[in-house]
């Protein structure tokens, strides 16, 4: 494995300031200049793959990662105003035997490591932090910019409730926050609806009613502007049909899966991720594959059996190239990676040089 762009041995604030690392802040640049023979939601790309919202905390980022080939890539999730991360650590290594039960979270707790060793592994807790929109919309704007031809820039957003908790003021959030993005000129949005549903214990999407008034408050905001859904695992397909039904008709995408639930604790049996409400956190990287391809083919049947026209874009596990053809050929019309970028910055090339794609 190669040096990670993001260190998980620093801070948050730390990377930040100061990544990204490895190839990722040499400077290097791979870039295909033959027109563009693809199409991300409307947009022509190079190659329907890039980096899903996570890791890439900021232009520089942003900017690297088009470098490196990665031709869609997602500005992380923003808020209206100032949020703070999480306490250190806040990338661990973990260990999972095959793949990881959707219901993980109520099983046994998976164990803490100290090393990133193949198969990629990890569960991060960062609490979806964000700067204030003074900063984050000119950052998202020149990083926009920045994008050749047949390249694009996604910018991922969320709400952020008032002290009060109260549902109304939550939802006006998402649509405002979803306008300040707009204003970035950024050309398609993506709502997280994958974060807890503030004052649940349940993820958004799951909430089917909150899901529907949310999507409603937000295109009323956007207008035109195409927007992704980000979802979680949906482990009740009735439950999915559901969701689909009521905005499948109102967005242009939705990808999934964000990460699986579990608990994580220290091989003496602690919890691993300090501070309250830690206890469980989101697994990435290899184990989730599973689930990912899963939901590529049931939003895609979805698609056909409801006459619905959105896009989806398969998430997780995609470590290696086959990972990627692996997902194009259960129907993902495009597809993302977080953890395997990572720790591999030529992944986006060797994919393109697997489809004989190169410059």
């Amino acid at each position: 494995m190669h040096t990670p762009f993001y260190d998980p041995n620093k801070s948050y604030e730390h990377n930040f300031k100061h990544g990204p690392f490895g190839a990722f802040a040499d400077g290097k640049r791979y870039y295909q200049r033959k027109k563009p023979k693809h199409r991300f939601i409307t947009h022509p790309v190079h190659l329907p793959f890039g980096i899903a919202a996570g890791p890439l905390l900021n232009g520089a980022f942003v900017k690297a990662a088009l470098d490196k080939g990665f031709d869609v890539v997602v500005y992380k999730t923003v808020r209206s105003r100032q949020h703070p991360c999480h306490p250190w650590p806040n990338v661990v290594p973990i260990r999972v035997q095959g793949n990881l039960e959707a219901d993980q979270i109520d099983k046994e707790p998976l164990i803490a490591h100290h090393e990133f060793t193949h198969p990629l592994a990890i569960t991060n807790s960062f609490g979806v932090p964000s700067f204030e929109p003074d900063f984050w919309q000119k950052d998202m704007a020149e990083a926009v910019a920045y994008a050749k031809n047949g390249q694009l820039v996604v910018g991922s957003f969320q709400g952020t409730p008032q002290s009060d908790g109260n549902p109304h003021s939550y939802i006006t959030d998402f649509a405002h926050t979803a306008a300040l993005v707009k204003e970035t000129g950024v050309k398609v949005l993506e709502a997280n609806l994958s974060c807890p549903n503030e004052g649940t214990k349940n993820l958004l999407c799951f909430d089917l009613e909150r899901t529907r008034r949310v999507v409603e408050a937000i295109k009323n905001s956007i207008g035109d502007m195409p927007l992704i859904l980000k979802l979680a695992f949906f482990v009740d397909n009735a439950q999915l049909h559901k969701l689909v039904s009521a905005v499948g008709g109102l967005v242009k995408g939705f990808a999934a899966i964000n990460t699986i639930g579990a608990r994580i604790v220290t091989p003496e049996g602690k919890q691993a991720l300090p501070g309250e409400g830690r206890l469980s956190s989101g697994v990435c990287g290899k184990p989730i594959k599973w689930a990912g391809l899963d939901m590529v083919s049931r939003l895609k049947k979805l698609r056909e059996d409801l006459n619905l026209n959105y896009a989806v874009t398969g998430v997780g596990g995609v470590i290696h190239p086959e990972d990627y053809h692996e997902y194009r050929y259960a129907g993902a019309d495009s597809v993302m990676t977080a953890t395997g970028a990572m720790w591999n910055p030529y992944l986006a090339q060797e994919i393109k040089e697997s489809t004989k794609e190169i410059v």
